[in-house]
């Protein structure tokens, strides 16, 4: 799976979601500040996630994630693990 094609799924989540504008949704927008999502926002898109790759998240690791790109780079060594 290509790197836009997660970014895509990630926003439109994050749209359909949170109602958040996807004009607003950029690589480097913080999810904590500029999409102003909170750790049960971050539970509910660990859970949507998960149900879009049908591979477990572990909670631990997605603590680390800060941008959209960290959510896309998690995504994508899903695939990658999988692959392995």
């Amino acid at each position: 799976m290509k790197r836009e094609e997660i970014f895509n799924k990630v926003a439109e989540i994050l749209n359909e979601t949170f109602e958040i504008p996807l004009e607003e949704i950029k690589g480097d927008s913080l999810i904590q500040d500029d999409l102003d999502l909170d750790s049960i926002d971050a539970v509910d898109l660990i859970v949507k996630l998960q149900k879009y790759t049908s591979k477990n998240i572990d909670p631990a690791e997605f603590k680390l994630v800060k941008t959209v790109d960290d959510v896309v780079t998690a995504i994508e060594k899903l695939f990658v693990e999988e692959k392995l």
